[in-house]
């Protein structure tokens, strides 16, 4: 997952307004208008009661200790999330839900070494480089050969479209190889890279575009399928100086990356309560992969353990839903949603039109936590863009529930960089809560929040240390209740998201085709 959220750069609603954010969901957490069990009242008390830190972290427990029986790692693909998902599907039967497995292949990808970039003439240089998610196995030392479109001096948004035609290419050599030299900018990076391969290059260079925030190294990034030719990403400063190598004359370069690209097989789990309308389901979904360097216990192990904890103990509680709930715990988020994906793409439009909401939870127990609620309603968007109609509610759900508590929150993006987002375009209303991932917390959030100004939320963002001592319990305390209460709120409402009491948008669907994120990883 997913970090502290970008702007969800040119979102548009499809025939849609988003409605105001009333009439108010029943039960938006007073506590007082009923006992708690779904019967004639909506109070969340005995809930928040039951879902407790404890509860939540004897399964963050449980998690380590398959994530240091497999290797450190609970990523799909790997025995680690098999035993991940044969873990939450056994404590799912046993409170008494009907739980499924959704087995799909995926494109398994892994950086076995690290990659290298050297100039080999006319003037020996290394340079720091990172392998692309998915980029192609192999050596390559070749002439370097910049696209034909590169924009040095970058110009203002938007700037290179470099490699996004095949035409931006100079037809690679037939009898020695060579390396293609292109500018980040305008489409993603797959399209870049399947044009320089269909040009006939034997590996690809790509350099930063330039403008503000995008001069480092070009890092984190996917290139979404796997590739049939070696990959690298490049600073701005060093992608410059090798097109000016190439400017005065031949240049010659030795590019090598180390993977493994192959299909495996995983799956999304599914767990859905016994009581409540199947034509109105709320799906609340955490993504139960970890990456590959770390056994993942605030990503996502937070997000898992909590909706488990809660599905358990409202099932203890005996609580009887108005709207069926289904508890979905993704394959394979961290390769790009995937597993989110592939529930989504599999549904047909009848089985979509029963989905009520998304609830999504990725990220609770942050150390250096901000209460960070997803931003339907757009408030906090330059533009104004929120989720699909009913977000909105969805959203005031949380606020409502924090400020009841005397609790500040701060709203965050729909960026593509979690589960929600095959949801919302598709126009699923959603909603959840995020603690912070690698972005750094400001000085006004500290003085809100406490922590540390200028210091990540969670330092150990997919690293090996995202262990269960890389947990904030008063973040997973005031999170976890909130995503109890609103997992409650929701099931057990009589009323809908709109004026008319209706629950579900008519045509309704975003446009996500121009964001930057889709998952934890750039994708343009």
């Amino acid at each position: 997952m997913q970090k502290r959220a970008m702007a969800l750069a040119g979102l548009v609603l499809a025939a849609v307004v988003l409605v105001p954010a009333t009439p108010a969901l029943a039960g938006n957490g007073n506590g007082n208008n009923g006992n708690g069990n779904g019967n004639g009242g909506s109070s969340t008390e005995k809930l928040l009661k039951a879902v407790t830190v404890n509860g939540i972290l004897q399964h963050e427990r449980a998690l380590q200790r398959i994530a240091n029986n497999n290797g450190g790692t609970r990523a799909s693909g790997t025995s680690g999330f098999d035993a991940s998902a044969a873990y939450v599907s056994d404590q799912l039967r046993k409170a008494g839900y009907t739980v499924t497995s959704q087995p799909f292949d995926f494109p398994y990808f892994e950086e076995t070494g690290p990659a290298s970039l050297s100039q080999v003439s006319p003037t020996p240089t290394d340079y720091e480089v990172s392998t692309l998610e998915y980029s192609g196995n192999g050596e390559v030392t070749g002439a370097i050969v910049p696209t034909l479109n590169v924009v040095i001096p970058a110009t203002p948004t938007p700037s290179s479209a470099s490699g996004c035609l095949p035409e931006d290419f100079t037809p690679a050599s037939a009898t020695e190889p060579e390396v293609a030299l292109i500018q980040r900018g305008t489409c993603t990076f797959e399209v870049k890279v399947a044009n320089a391969a269909a040009a006939g290059y034997d590996a690809a260079a790509i350099f930063n575009e330039g403008n503000p925030g995008r001069t480092d190294l070009l890092a984190g990034v996917t290139l979404g399928v796997p590739a049939a030719i070696p990959v690298v990403g490049l600073s701005y400063a060093d992608g410059v100086a090798l097109y000016d190598a190439s400017q005065a004359g031949s240049t010659v370069v030795a590019l090598s990356t180390s993977t493994i690209s192959e299909t495996r097989t995983t799956t999304n789990v599914l767990a859905d309560s016994k009581r409540g309308d199947p034509g109105k389901v709320v799906v609340v979904g955490a993504h139960l992969d970890s990456v590959l360097v770390g056994p993942g216990i605030n990503d996502n192990g937070s997000g898992t353990a909590t909706i488990l904890e809660t599905a358990i103990q409202m099932a203890n509680l005996n609580i009887k839903p108005q709207q069926q709930l289904r508890f979905a715990f993704w394959g394979a988020e961290e390769n790009n949603l995937l597993g989110s994906t592939h529930y989504v793409d599999t549904l047909s439009d009848v089985q979509l039109a029963t989905i009520y909401a998304n609830l999504n939870f990725d990220m609770l127990g942050s150390p250096n936590y901000v209460r960070f609620v997803y931003d339907g309603d757009g408030s906090a968007d330059p533009e104004g863009i929120g989720g699909p109609p009913g977000s909105a509610q969805i959203e005031a759900v949380f606020t409502d529930y924090f400020a009841s508590k005397g609790l500040a929150s701060e709203p965050t993006a729909f960026d593509g960089r979690s589960d929600y987002g095959p949801f919302i375009a598709v126009g699923i209303p959603a909603g959840g809560l995020f603690s912070g991932a690698e972005g750094l917390k400001t000085a006004e959030e500290a003085v809100v929040y406490g922590g540390t100004a200028g210091a990540p939320y969670d330092a150990c963002y997919h690293q090996a240390c995202d262990t269960v001592d890389n947990l904030s319990t008063a973040a997973l305390n005031e999170l976890g209740d909130a995503a109890a209460h609103s997992i409650m709120t929701l099931a057990v409402s009589k009323t809908g998201f709109f004026e008319d009491g209706s629950r579900m948008a008519k045509s309704a669907q975003l446009d996500v085709s121009s964001v930057d994120y889709w998952g934890s990883k750039l994708i343009r």
